[in-house]
């Protein structure tokens, strides 16, 4: 073959979401193994990869051609009938456009991000014919698109006058830079087209080019391929009438498409042609910022002198306010602050990074000045004294040994990166700001790619197989579900016996597992980077393409984290941290009190919070909470924030495993041991133990002469493990360290520590940040439960579980937790009285809208009754299923004591509100009452719930057990069966009890297998008192399990062990308490008032059992009371006595 012969221009790579089946790697191998000099990728409506393609392809000597597949809206100035009378059907409508020049790459972005920024917000880009002028289209060059685009599909419809009118449009656009393109796949209708393709060439001189158009890699994969355009589609394989290909859309060689165009070898010729054509390529750029404090026509050393000055003033300015307020850390003096903050600022403006510093202080004392919570720091950037004296961060770094260079160093240029924390739930209005300062066309977020991953591709691939849905389930619960280490298809092939013997036995599930390996890993749809904000120096699309978000108004970087950096942008962090939210609602409440709280200047010595830490009490508590920390707190028994910071930092795979030497070393039990006695000054606050990546810089710097920058490039080479690297480093470390009177041996002994450590070591202002937010949560806890808890009650009303937990912590410290009420609660948890009332929005099925509605109308006037609370409400806010829920949560209680009467009065109750309502919007009032007269009748007669009915009613409202509980029907035979409840138990076994018996509703069941293989199980329960676990073993499973399922109300006999993360408890056995009541002795006493109650309740008695029922009938207004016992014995419970009680004529009921 002389010269290349062929050079694909139309390639889909897997940016082509879920159509494209290539990744780019896998793209330039296949290319690289053809000789292939150049290659265009042309992805369907986005330049998604186009800088990361530039970059690849350039480095391993292919030529990029960057183009894209774009659909133009050529229909919308159409016919929609055919010439055949059919109704048009325009397919993709796209054209391939690909960047001849800088102004064409230009263009082309701009294009682009237009059809996303202004399109009809489907997510697909789509460009408006008459957003196409030969301006805009310059540097472009224009291929037809191929058998399902802008010109094939009106041909293949029947719609040639349509077809030749949009050949004659492109051509006038684009000139000589117009290519006629041809595809052979073997389809019929690319035959039929191909010859009115060619005639319309010739006539009009317009150069025809030959593509392929590829999808995925070989014949093999066309299978795979066609599932994932059914994926795509919501459609089955099986399925005739959808989108689909043949096997010949694979990568062809060159020399497999000089054959199949050898009769046109002028649309071969064609495609080196455009290649030739191409100069230009994206290019990674160094970064861009807006201009802070420079004029707009400044230098660029113009502009980062002004900047450092501007840098500078506010930064003195505000370590003097530090200073003033805060003071200077033990043992340091001013001059040593003062050079610390003249290094850094020399260092800042030699790295031309004065801008980003006023940007990120810019927007953190504005959210400040606001009175937006923000994080004293996140990650490296709290080793920054600059950052302390601008506010940026919180934290005094010489106060906590903190280095500027593990954030910013000299000797190695890379863009500082704050990531900023804001309070959750004003996080949007710090962008906002962000957005009004710069402009939003200089503001995005950036784009991330969801992948199909193992499961979820093979839930896709099973539903376009059409296999059951419970085969399907099955086999996808076979791959491990480990987040932080996902599992793949093919490792579970190989781990997992069970999935690889359902491959290998059944064809279909074989079938199934081949297809979704070959789709794993594919991008399934585009998203945004949760918190990645980048602010450009002009609008943005001028810089690189944009896209939007269907579910954001804001623009989005087409490319992703990895290559917007590189294209010239910088990112800024802009984080939402809940533990911020929690701790302002908090102090707001706090403040209710009468007592103002500045919580960033709370006493960091406090010995009451460091007691509440030391005796694990840290549940709710940022950082801090889970069993394994609360264990190791309690054996620490931290008494300084240095404990904290280390806690922090250890308790994490790898480094927990120096927990208990840690520990020992700080209560006198272990020697205190230093790999060389110089190294005392950097590890004596960690007993001797290396725990932060700070101090292997510091021990390098101390011991073999290192600055700090080159000991953070050593902590890097030691992090990558790059063997040639390290062994360089462990020379120079040994030179080092030889003057100092350190043996070579012992050099490489510290060497190999610090690369140890420098792995899995933790970075210590990150550490040293959020202890002193998790101390701020446990200082609230400690001094200010009440609000505490609400604001954490609050901050998880979601999780029901959760909210249960806090319940539980808050009463073992005596604060009660009220049920929700009409009258008294708030929106969310608040504290009146020391008590913690229940939100209204976190009543399951009510949301904030109807909560801040009821609380609206309320006002300072509670409703007076069901009555009151009907005239006031706005029937189109509050639903009647929401009135049900809340009515079953206990929230109209104060207004009617007995549920069930408020229940049945509901439709009366939407019946009065659409009324009034009505009458409002017409302008008539009641033409007789006054509204406010009329009385509202209660129904009467309602049966009474049971208090098992009424128990299971709140759960459903408020996922927990909160006022009524199914145990209250039997709390009164507890004394008499010698069955404690849990918060007494607890209790007695701290005291030394070691067995006794419960009562408890099962909330969960967990079965699971011991090490040994056994079977095991977790029991979750709850009394009035709270909730408790219980294990049980193979030979109390075998006995009770079938008994023991959620629901269930049970009596067991356990054994208990007091540990260090709280009482153990195992089953011993289980008893039903159903039908318990059967086997005492009760007396049933009821007062009646009216002859007429004594049939009712007749009816409500049921003979047998061991109960007695006495009667007492009142007569002549109370004078006289006869006493009568009934003969005979009765089944007597808690639920008899309430529904008799409910009965009209009966004043009270006593059960004895």
């Amino acid at each position: 073959m002389r010269g290349p012969g062929f050079i694909h221009l139309h390639v889909h790579s897997a940016y082509s979401l879920l159509e494209g089946a290539l990744q780019l790697e896998t793209i330039l191998k296949l290319a690289a193994g053809d000789d292939q000099p150049a290659l265009g990728i042309a992805d369907t409506g986005n330049l998604f990869g186009a800088l990361e393609f530039s970059e690849k392809a350039s480095k391993k000597g292919i030529q990029p051609l960057v183009g894209v597949e774009l659909a133009i809206d050529f229909a919308a100035a159409e016919e929609r009938i055919s010439e055949r009378g059919h109704v048009a059907w325009s397919g993709k409508s796209s054209v391939v456009l690909m960047a001849q020049n800088e102004a064409g790459f230009a263009n082309l972005s701009r294009l682009v991000s237009q059809s996303y920024l202004e399109g009809d917000g489907s997510g697909a880009a789509k460009a408006r014919l008459d957003w196409l002028t030969r301006e805009r289209l310059d540097g472009l060059i224009c291929l037809s698109g191929g058998p399902e685009g802008a010109i094939d599909m009106p041909f293949a419809h029947g719609q040639d006058a349509n077809a030749i009118r949009r050949l004659d449009r492109l051509a006038d656009l684009f000139g000589d830079r117009f290519y006629i393109e041809l595809q052979r796949h073997g389809r019929v209708s690319e035959a039929s087209v191909e010859p009115r393709l060619i005639d319309y060439a010739y006539r009009k001189g317009v150069p025809l080019v030959a593509t392929n158009e590829p999808f995925f890699k070989s014949v093999k994969e066309f299978e795979a391929h066609d599932a994932l355009l059914a994926i795509a589609g919501g459609t089955v394989l099986a399925q005739t009438e959808r989108r689909k290909l043949n096997d010949q859309y694979y990568f062809k060689t060159r020399a497999e498409m000089t054959e199949l165009f050898s009769d046109i070898p002028e649309a071969l010729d064609s495609t080196v042609e455009i290649a030739r054509r191409v100069s230009y390529r994206p290019r990674t750029r160094g970064p861009i910022l807006p201009k802070f404090a420079a004029d707009p026509g400044a230098s660029e050393d113009e502009v980062v002198a002004a900047e450092a000055a501007a840098l500078r003033r506010m930064a003195e300015e505000g370590l003097d306010k530090r200073l003033a307020t805060t003071g200077i850390a033990p043992g340091k003096t001013e001059q040593e602050y003062r050079e610390r903050l003249a290094f850094e600022l020399d260092i800042i403006q030699k790295m031309k990074f004065p801008g980003y510093f006023l940007i990120v202080a810019d927007f953190i004392q504005w959210a400040k000045a606001h009175g937006i919570p923000v994080g004293p720091g996140r990650g490296s950037g709290a080793g920054s004294l600059v950052a302390y004296a601008t506010t940026i961060t919180d934290l005094d770094p010489l106060r906590y040994n903190l280095l500027f260079e593990r954030f910013l160093n000299p000797e190695r240029v890379s863009m500082p990166d704050f990531d900023i924390d804001f309070c959750q739930d004003r996080r949007e209005e710090v962008i906002d700001y962000v957005q009004d300062k710069y402009g939003s066309s200089q503001v995005a977020q950036i784009i991330t790619f969801g992948t199909l991953q193992a499961r979820a591709v093979l839930r896709d691939v099973g539903r376009v197989l059409q296999m059951p849905y419970g085969q399907v389930d099955r086999i996808c619960k076979l791959v491990p579900a480990n987040p932080a280490d996902p599992w793949s298809i093919e490792r579970t092939m190989n781990e997992v016996p069970q999935f690889k013997q359902m491959a290998e036995e059944d064809e279909t599930v074989g079938q199934l597992v081949e297809i979704a390996k070959a789709l794993e890993g594919l991008f399934r749809h585009a998203s945004t980077h949760a918190a990645g904000i980048v602010i450009g120096d002009r609008a943005l699309q001028e810089l690189l393409p944009l896209y939007r978000d269907p579910r954001s108004d804001m623009p989005v970087t087409q490319y992703n984290l990895k290559w917007v950096e590189p294209a010239g942008l910088v990112k800024f962090d802009f984080l939402g941290l809940k533990t911020l939210t929690t701790i302002r609602y908090a102090v707001d409440m706090v403040k209710q009190r009468g007592v103002e709280l500045d919580i960033d200047a709370i006493d960091i010595e406090d010995a009451a919070t460091y007691k509440l830490y030391a005796r694990g009490d840290t549940y709710g508590i940022f950082q801090f909470e889970s069993a394994g920390m609360r264990r190791a707190l309690m054996e620490l028994k931290p008494d300084r924030i240095e404990d904290l910071i280390a806690m922090n930092a250890l308790y994490r795979p790898g480094p927990m495993d120096n927990i208990p030497s840690f520990i020992n070393r700080k209560h006198g039990t272990e020697d205190v041991a230093y790999p060389h006695p110089a190294l005392s000054a950097v590890l004596d606050e960690t007993y001797g133990i290396i725990v932060y990546q700070e101090q292997v810089m510091q021990i390098a710097q101390l011991l073999s002469g290192y600055s700090l920058g080159e000991a953070d490039m050593l902590r890097r080479a030691m992090g990558k493990k790059i063997k040639a690297e390290m062994d360089s480093q462990r020379v120079r470390f040994r030179e080092g360290a030889g003057p100092n009177g350190v043996s070579e041996g012992l050099a490489d002994e510290i060497f190999d520590l610090l690369a140890k450590f420098a792995n899995y070591g933790f970075n210590k202002s990150h550490a040293a940040a959020y202890a002193w937010v998790s101390y701020q949560t446990a200082y609230l806890k400690e001094h200010f439960p009440h609000e505490f808890y609400a604001a954490s009650m609050t901050l998880d009303m979601a999780q029901t579980d959760k909210l249960s937990d806090f319940r539980r912590e808050a009463g073992k410290k005596g604060i009660e937790v009220v049920p929700p009420c009409v009258n008294r609660s708030e929106v969310v948890f608040s504290v009146k009285e020391d008590r913690i009332h229940y939100g209204l929005s976190a009543v399951k099925g009510v949301g904030r809208a109807m909560a801040e509605h009821i609380v609206e109308v309320r006002g300072n006037v509670p409703f007076k009754d069901l009555g009151d609370f009907a005239r006031r409400v706005d029937p189109r806010v509050l639903n009647k299923r929401t009135l049900e829920t809340l009515v079953n949560a206990g929230a109209f209680d104060g207004l009617v004591p007995r549920r069930e009467v408020a229940f049945a009065a509901i439709d009366t109750v939407m019946g009065t509100a659409q009324a009034l309502t009505a009458d409002r919007s017409t302008g008539q009032g009641f033409m007789f009452d006054d509204p406010a007269d009329t009385a509202f009748r209660l129904p009467a007669g309602v049966p009474a719930w049971t208090t098992t009915e009424k128990a299971d009613r709140e759960l459903s409202a408020i996922g927990f057990h909160l006022s009524a509980h199914p145990l209250d029907a039997y709390a009164d035979l507890f004394e008499k069966l010698r069955v404690q409840r849990w918060g007494d138990f607890e209790r007695a076994v701290k005291d030394g009890a070691s067995a006794g018996r419960l009562a408890g509703t099962i909330s969960g069941r967990q079965d699971r297998r011991t090490r040994k293989g056994t079977p095991m199980m977790i029991l979750t329960l709850s009394d009035q008192t709270g909730s408790f676990e219980v294990i049980a073993f193979s030979e109390q499973i075998t006995e009770f399990g079938a008994l023991l399922q959620p629901g269930k109300s049970v009596i067991l006999q356990v054994g208990a062990d007091e540990r260090a993360e709280g009482i153990s408890l195992r089953l011993l056995s289980a008893q039903a308490i159903d039908g318990i009541e059967d086997t005492i002795e009760r007396r049933l006493t009821v007062f009646a008032a009216d002859v007429k109650a004594l049939g009712p309740i007749n009816a409500q008695l049921k003979r047998g059992g061991e109960g007695k029922v006495n009667f007492v009938v009142i007569r002549d207004g109370g004078a006289r009371e006869y006493e009568i016992e009934l003969p005979g014995a009765y089944r007597i419970t808690a639920e008899v006595a309430g529904g008799i009680k409910a009965l009209d004529g009966v004043t009270d009921v006593r059960l004895h």
